[in-house]
């Protein structure tokens, strides 16, 4: 399943964003891990987000572009003193290349426990199907 003509979704290289050049606020830029599973008429792809609200997460769509942004803010209340720190702050960016099989206006999103889950199915004239032989 995985040949040339399937490969519907492709993701970008893993990288921290840490140059200058490429953002424009100070701190952190984390890329989310993600898992993608492909059936013949979908494919799901899980985002490890931790810590992110949904009103925090950010999905955009565009010229075939589907971008994951969120932020992720310190656990931490105003009346504590960091003692040690691992959990780290700052923001999330992911962007994956669609390709035409994915049937763009009926992608759903769940955010649940820290998980960012997309269902992306595939246009009708994608899914494989079987045809009858009929005989005469």
């Amino acid at each position: 399943m995985a040949d040339a003509e399937t490969k519907a979704l492709k993701a970008r290289e893993k990288t921290e964003v840490t140059r200058p050049a490429e953002q424009t606020r100070p701190g952190p830029i984390f890329t989310p891990a993600v898992d993608i599973f492909e059936t013949d008429r979908e494919l799901t792809l899980l985002a490890d987000l931790p810590g992110v609200k949904a009103e925090d997460l950010k999905i955009d769509l565009h010229d075939n572009i589907l971008t994951l942004s969120a932020d992720v803010q310190s656990p931490e209340s105003p009346n504590e003193v960091g003692v040690l720190r691992e959990y780290r702050t700052g923001k999330y960016f992911r962007e994956f290349n669609l390709s035409e099989i994915i049937d763009q206006n009926k992608i759903e999103a769940e955010l649940k426990d820290g998980v960012l889950q997309l269902r992306l199915p595939k246009v009708e004239a994608a899914t494989p199907r079987k045809i009858k032989v009929k005989t005469s």
